[in-house]
C-alpha cells in the first residue's frame, strides 16, 4: 500500500506510468562474401575491399564451377540477421552464372536483407523491398548485351584475320558462331566440357579452338601499338 494512503481515504488516481521508448531496432552488420573459381585466383583484393567496407565477418571460398553448391556462400546467407547487408566486391562474385546470380538474389530478397556491391557499374546498396527489385532484371539484360558484344568482337576479329589471309588456326569443325558462343560462356567461367556438350562439339576440338584463338589474340595484341 502506498505510504500516503490512509483508512477511509477516497481513491485518487496516481501518476501516469512512465512510458519508455521502444528499443531501437539493430542497425545491422555487413557480412562479406568473396569467391574465386580457380586455385590460381587471388582473393586478396576482394578481402581487402570487404574489410575496408566494414564487414564484421567475411566468408571466402575458392570453388570450381563444377561443384553444385557453394558451402561458404550458404554459410554467409544463413548467418544474415535482421537488417544485415550481404556485401560483395563485384556483382559477378555473387554467382558463377546468371542462374546462380538470380537464385542468390532471390535468397536475399526472401530473407528481407539488402545487397551491397562495392565496385562496378552497379555499385551501391539495394533493398529488395524498394527500387532494388529491378537490379537483377538489369543484370540479366547487361549479360545478354555483353554476350552480343563478345560475339561482335569475335566476328570482327575473324573477318580481319581472314582479310589478311590468316584464319587464326580455327578448326573447320567449329563455326564462327559456335566459337563466339563458346567464348561468351567461357567468359562466364563455365567449364569447357560443359560448353562442348551444350554446343555439340568434341571436347578436344573445342579445347584446341579456344587455345588457338587465345594465341591468335595474343599475337594481335603484341602488334597493337601501345599508347
Amino acid at each position: 500500500m502506498p505510504a500516503d494512503r490512509r483508512p477511509g481515504q477516497l481513491w485518487q488516481p496516481g501518476p501516469a506510468p512512465e512510458i519508455t521508448e521502444a528499443v531501437a531496432e539493430r542497425p545491422g552488420d555487413r557480412i562479406g562474401y568473396a569467391r574465386a573459381s580457380r586455385r590460381g585466383q587471388d582473393l586478396t583484393a576482394q578481402m581487402t575491399a570487404l574489410g575496408a567496407a566494414g564487414c564484421v565477418r567475411i566468408f571466402d571460398e575458392v570453388i570450381s564451377t563444377r561443384q553444385p553448391t557453394r558451402p561458404k556462400y550458404v554459410q554467409a546467407r544463413d548467418s544474415l540477421r535482421t537488417n544485415d547487408i550481404l556485401t560483395v566486391q563485384r556483382l559477378d562474385r555473387l554467382g558463377r552464372n546468371m542462374v546462380e546470380l538470380i537464385v542468390s538474389a532471390q535468397d536475399i530478397q526472401h530473407l528481407g536483407n539488402r545487397l551491397e556491391i562495392l565496385s562496378g557499374p552497379l555499385a551501391g546498396i539495394y533493398d529488395p523491398q524498394g527500387p532494388g527489385k529491378i537490379l537483377f532484371v538489369v543484370v540479366a539484360v547487361f549479360a545478354e548485351i555483353e554476350r552480343e558484344f563478345i560475339h561482335e568482337r569475335t566476328m570482327d576479329g575473324l573477318e580481319t584475320a581472314h582479310a589478311k589471309g590468316r584464319r587464326g588456326g580455327r578448326p573447320r569443325a567449329v563455326s564462327a558462331d559456335q566459337l563466339a558462343a563458346a567464348l561468351a560462356r567461357r567468359h562466364r567461367e563455365e567449364p569447357v566440357p560443359a560448353i562442348a556438350a551444350a554446343l555439340g562439339i568434341k571436347r578436344s576440338t573445342l579445347y584446341r579452338a579456344l587455345d588457338e584463338h587465345d594465341q591468335a589474340a595474343a599475337r594481335e595484341a603484341l602488334k597493337t601499338p601501345q599508347l
